[in-house]
């Protein structure tokens, strides 16, 4: 039954998902991916759907997920299935935080999670750059002229992520008509 599968699924990449979203996603991946849910490709397409509404982006590819493999039904169980792990984890933390929060093993802790989660996001980037910038016949020079100018925009006159996906949207729409 695909929706018990999409419900666990979503569930695992819930529970491996430290680090938030974008962590989450090379998780997400790999397990549409293997159950032959979607290609890279779609795959591809949702996070950049994902990425580009409003919300928690692992929350949003769940949901276009579970859209593109059951339908509505999907949505709902593969987004309840990606929440319901993190808000109980989450409980469970914030009950039992304050009294070890300035703990020596604590920090330790968090000092070596944070490089394995800056490592997933790194993961599931390059794989995203590399289905972006790498088309069929080689670089696409488009892509690649598309990404530097919007990194270096945002990096130096940090505007509003919205203005600068519609820009991206348009000078995509207007290179790739043609």
């Amino acid at each position: 039954m695909i929706y018990l599968e999409l419900l666990w699924a979503f569930i695992r990449v819930g529970l491996l998902s430290i680090g938030g979203g974008q962590a989450a996603l090379p998780v997400i991946q790999s397990i549409v991916t293997e159950n032959g849910w979607l290609s890279l490709e779609e795959f591809a397409d949702i996070v950049t759907i994902a990425e580009s509404t409003p919300g928690p982006i692992a929350i949003n590819a769940a949901t276009f997920t579970g859209i593109k493999v059951a339908g509505l039904p999907g949505a709902a169980v593969a987004t309840l299935g990606f929440v319901l792990p993190t808000v109980l984890i989450v409980i469970i933390i914030s009950l039992i935080y304050d009294r070890f929060k300035k703990s020596k093993y604590v920090a330790a802790a968090m000092g070596g999670i944070r490089p394995a989660v800056v490592g997933m996001i790194a993961a599931a980037a390059v794989t995203i750059a590399a289905l972006a910038f790498l088309g069929e016949g080689g670089p696409n020079i488009s892509a690649i002229l598309i990404f530097a100018v919007s990194f270096i925009y945002l990096r130096t006159a940090k505007p509003s992520p919205i203005l600068v996906i519609l820009a991206a949207g348009v000078v995509g729409g207007l290179i790739y008509s043609l």
